[in-house]
């Protein structure tokens, strides 16, 4: 069968394409996709050929993985399941995150639509999540991500968190650590990105003048949530952690991310790395949104139809203009 893409067809390259997709067979469950969630830091590691299936490229003469369908995370409504499927019916609102794709360096991808999903990839969202609400759960594996980082470390009410990074998964790190009764600081770059965290955390922006003495000023930490990858910054906070305290490492390293246990055993401190996306996590997540400890569409800053997929990552890449959360919607006509 026929299905529209966003796909990456080479280093910095970006095309909206039509794709095939193999029929479905008796596990997968047919979704008409409504919004894709673009995950701009994993997904543009992958645009710039840093990693192939899920790894970092390290070695000189790796195959490029060109093309590929991007991203991993999307809602819409079931349109039809396979024979072995009773979890979801047609009709349905449901997340999906990789569906099958042929013809690609990768068998799977996220912006697409139709989208045919292997049924473990696919959540029934609430009864509530009906129209517009679906599009809290867009960013569901990102947000687990973030939801994850939060509850990984023992934390108790009044214990202090430091959150490395302002981007979608330490804003959701934040937000999880407060609903826990931690007093979050976030360390950012950008004073848009800060300003939309909750009014409850404090913030600081790495690149005003003075505030790496203010930082490395801060004490009595018990959590370091690394979302970025930026471990000259986890090394000023060492000293301001407690014993048994604990570093969660979500961000992507490239080729330079490596941290010395040595570093860490001083003051026994353990080490998180959470990756990926697990189903238990991702239920705690789906009920976290739900309830409303954690926030996502506040965090949407750009809504482009799929068919402008290309002028969204232009944006992206450019940085001429500030976003954070940036998604496809798949219900609106292609123009040509």
């Amino acid at each position: 069968m026929k299905a529209k893409a966003v796909v990456f067809t080479g280093v910095n390259e970006v095309a909206y394409l039509d794709v095939e997709v193999k029929d479905p067979g008796p596990d997968d469950v047919v979704v008409d996709v409504e919004h894709s969630w673009i995950s701009v830091g994993t997904e543009q590691s992958y645009l710039r050929g840093e990693r192939i299936s899920g790894e970092q490229v390290t070695r000189a003469g790796d195959v490029l993985p060109f093309p590929q369908v991007a991203g991993y995370q999307k809602v819409g409504i079931v349109r039809e399941v396979g024979s072995g499927v009773t979890s979801v019916k047609p009709g349905d609102r449901v997340f999906a995150s990789v569906s099958r794709v042929e013809g690609m360096a990768f068998p799977t991808g996220g912006h697409i639509n139709p989208a045919v999903t292997h049924v473990s990839q696919v959540w029934k969202l609430p009864d509530v999540a009906d129209g517009p609400d679906a599009l809290a759960y867009a960013p569901l594996v990102l947000a687990q991500v973030g939801y994850n980082c939060g509850m990984r470390p023992a934390v108790a009410p009044g214990d202090r968190a430091v959150v490395i990074g302002d981007g979608l998964v330490g804003q959701w790190s934040a937000q999880t650590l407060l609903a826990r009764g931690a007093d979050v600081t976030v360390l950012g770059r950008n004073d848009g990105r800060l300003g939309l965290l909750p009014a409850a955390a404090g913030r600081v922006n790495l690149r005003k003048p003075g505030v790496h003495e203010a930082v490395e000023d801060i004490t009595d930490i018990q959590v370091v949530v690394d979302t970025v990858g930026a471990l000259p910054v986890f090394r000023s906070m060492l000293p301001g952690m407690k014993r048994n305290s604990h570093l969660v490492s979500a961000g992507f390293y490239g080729h330079e991310g490596q941290i010395d246990i040595q570093e860490l055993r001083p003051r026994e401190i353990t080490l998180h790395s959470p990756s990926g996306w697990q189903p238990d996590r991702m239920a705690a997540t789906l009920a976290a949104i739900t309830d409303g400890r954690l926030q996502t569409v506040p965090l949407i800053t750009h809504m482009l139809p799929a068919h402008q997929a290309v002028k969204a990552w232009r944006m992206i890449q450019d940085k001429q203009e500030f976003f954070l959360g940036v998604v496809l919607d798949w219900r609106q006509a292609e123009t040509r």
